[in-house]
This record gives structure tokens, sequence and C-alpha cells, in this order.
């Protein structure tokens, strides 16, 4: 149970790893929080238990894992914030039962990655990472053998979300037929057409790219049966999560020459460092693009992810604002202007807000504004009172059974 009386953005600390956007800094700093540790690498084990150990903010990208043993160390952490598209590299219920929220950047490098997989249909549909990897050894593939113009081509996204639909409109426009398949009912943009089911899809296209998240249902869901549903000679691309191809079987379709080329941005193990080594049965094949896990590596994107988490996390600390928190109730915040603003995160149970407004009524503190707002276990309270409030009200909140922990902006 934590109880933070008062927002001094002198003393709030705030972490940010593995290089995140200078923007990211300059935004904070533009809003008043200065005290800032600022590091380009990811940190592991016990540097990096050390370092959030009295941070109040902390900021990712994809490689630090906050486990459950690294968020018991950070005593004093409030939010998280996810510098890319994913969360899978947080603990998001170890984070909620705690009060902590999660916040991401899901939009802002959808126009990176959708760029980088329409450049690589067409290198891939002219066979050039070949004809490069030979050049490379001193050879001369000067052919037009299996080399084709994208217009015309069938293109097929799986997971039509973000980045998928901005892929469409791109691929439409250079006279590509676009078919796309989702679990869910999706709303077909341009002249895409939607398929029933993944093996529709698969047995039409001449080119397959998948932007779905990690969960349950994707973990190798693309294997040896969906290779063999898949047009002779077609290729692949992959830059949603590592965990969703199978690598050993796409190896044997590229051997088996089932599958024309590949190209893969994302890994089931990739290296914690650019100082270790891609370890890759991949590497073998001269058809097949590899990149580090570089989708939405843009000045342009990462800009955009800087300023879209620190924005939430400001948010978050200045008036209590949770909106688009992947792990915790959702409320939207006015400012508090001659007010004090008390925030009370517990777990969800019945009698809780009935037991807060009880500790106001005990204190003779007047109520102006309230808002709550629950998301599985967790409970989110804001309260909103007149000048009339004492802080013997605070000490109470944080008795409540339940209570995980309290706050107050005055």
């Amino acid at each position: 149970m934590t109880k933070i009386k008062s927002l001094d953005k002198d003393k709030i600390r705030i972490l940010l790893l593995e290089g995140v956007h200078d923007s990211a800094v300059e935004y904070l700093k533009s809003q008043g929080y200065n005290n800032i540790q600022y590091e380009k690498k990811s940190l592991t084990g016990d540097a990096l238990n050390k370092a959030i150990a009295e941070v109040h903010f902390v900021g990712i990208r994809s490689r630090t894992q906050i486990t459950k043993e690294v968020l018991n160390h950070a005593k004093r952490l409030n939010a998280i914030g996810c510098f890319c598209i994913g969360t899978n590299q947080v603990d998001l219920q170890a984070c909620q039962k705690r009060g902590i929220p999660v916040f991401n950047a899901p939009f802002a490098n959808t126009r990176s990655v959708a760029e980088l997989v329409l450049a690589e249909i067409i290198l891939l549909m002219r066979g050039i990472p070949e004809k490069n990897a030979v050049a490379h050894r001193g050879g001369w593939q000067k052919t037009a053998h299996n080399s084709y113009e994208v217009r015309g081509k069938k293109l097929g996204i799986i997971g039509y979300g973000h980045i998928g639909t901005q892929l469409s409109i791109l691929a439409e426009g250079l006279g590509m037929k676009v078919y796309f398949y989702d679990v869910a009912n999706k709303l077909s943009l341009g002249n895409a057409i939607s398929c029933e089911t993944m093996q529709e899809l698969l047995s039409t296209v001449d080119a397959v790219t998948l932007h779905v998240p990690e969960t349950e249902q994707t973990q190798m869901m693309f294997g040896e049966k969906e290779f063999s549903q898949m047009k002779e000679h077609a290729i692949l691309i992959n830059a949603s999560r590592g965990s969703v191809v199978d690598i050993d079987a796409l190896s044997n379709a590229l051997r088996s020459k089932k599958v024309a080329g590949a190209a893969i941005d994302v890994f089931p193990i990739e290296p914690k460092s650019t100082n270790d080594e891609f370890i890759s049965p991949l590497r073998a094949f001269d058809n097949v693009i590899l990149t580090p896990h570089i989708g939405g590596s843009t000045q342009e994107a990462q800009y955009f992810i800087g300023l879209e988490v620190t924005e939430k996390l400001v948010r978050y600390s200045d008036n209590g604002s949770t909106s688009s928190s992947v792990n915790f109730p959702e409320v939207n915040l006015p400012e508090h202007k001659n007010s004090h603003r008390i925030f009370h995160i517990h777990h969800n149970k019945p009698g809780i807000l009935f037991q807060i407004n009880e500790v106001f009524a005990k204190n003779n503190i007047n109520i102006s504004a309230q808002f709550l707002q629950t998301f599985g276990e967790t409970g989110y309270v804001v309260t909103d009172v007149d000048e009339s409030w004492q802080q013997q009200a605070l000490d109470d909140l944080t008795t409540i059974e339940g209570t995980i922990r309290t706050r107050i902006i005055y």
C-alpha cells in the first residue's frame, strides 16, 4: 500500500532506458520534469533492480523486461511507458495488482512498418535479395527469371488493424489486389476483400504479410500446415511478433522452394544488444531479408512515439488521466482548478466507494466531482474536493481494506 501526498515535480524521478527519442526528454522538461535519468541501453538483473528502486516513472522499449521480480524492487513506481507498440515485455497483471498503469504507443509507428513491408514485397517479387547476395560474392545474376512487378499481384494481409489497413491502401496505390483476414469483423478499406478463413487467403494470394498481436492464439500460428496452404512460390513477410512464425517450418518451406522468399523483422529469440551475435537458420538463405526488429525504427516514428508516451505519463502524473492504458481502468479527466484531487486505487470489490465517501463525510470534506472506473480486479476512484481538505482523510483512505495506493494532487 503506497501513499503519495502531493505532486512535486522536482522530486519525481524518471528513468528512461534504451535510448528513447530525445522528444521524450524535451517534452518532459517542457512540463517541468527535470529529474530524469537517461540510458541508451537496456538494463538487466541487479543493474535494473537498483535503477528502478526509487523511480516514479520508467520508460522502456522492447528489450527491458519488467517482471514481477523487478517490480518487487520498484517501491515507488507509479506508471510504465512502453515506447513501442508491444507490451509483452512487461508483466501487465503484476503491474495491475500493484496499481501501476502501463502505457504504449499503438499508432505512432504504423506508417513506418507499412512502408518497410511494402518495400520488402517489391524487393522479394523482383528477387533482389538473392541477386544482391550473389553480387556481393562476385556473381552476376542478370536475368528476369522469377522477377515480377507487384502491379496486378494479390497481397494477403493477416491482421487488418492499424498497420494492416495502412498497408492495404498503399498496396492498392501500386495496383495490387488486396485480401485480408482478421478474427474480428473489419470494414474493408478501398477495394480490399475480406476472407472468411485464413486458408482461403493463403490459397489465393502471391504475398502474405502478418500483422497480429502476440497472444496465446497467435503463438506459432504460422507453421507447416499454413505453409502447405500457400500458393506455390508465394512470399512471406512477418513484421508482427517473433513467436508467430515457426522458423524451422519456414526454413523447410524455403528449402523446398514452396516459398519463393521471405522478409522477417522479428524473431523468437533476439540478441540483447548490438554486440551479441544474431543466430537463426534463416541466415543460410539468400532469398530472405533479415532485419533487426526495426519495422518502426524511423526518425519520424521514434519522434512521435516519444511524444505520445510521455504525454500519457505526464497526464497521469499531472491529473490522473489513464486513457489508453493497456492494463488499468481508463479515465479521461478534466483539469482540476481550485480543488484538490484524490486518487484511490483498490481491489475491485463491493463497498469500496461507499467507504471512500464515508471518509470524506466523516472529515467534513465537500466533494465537487467524482469519477469511478474498473478494469478486471482493479478499481480507480478519482475525487475532486474543495479547500476544506484535511490530511487526516488521506490517512483514513489508506486504512480501507482492499486499498492498493492513494495519492493527492493539491
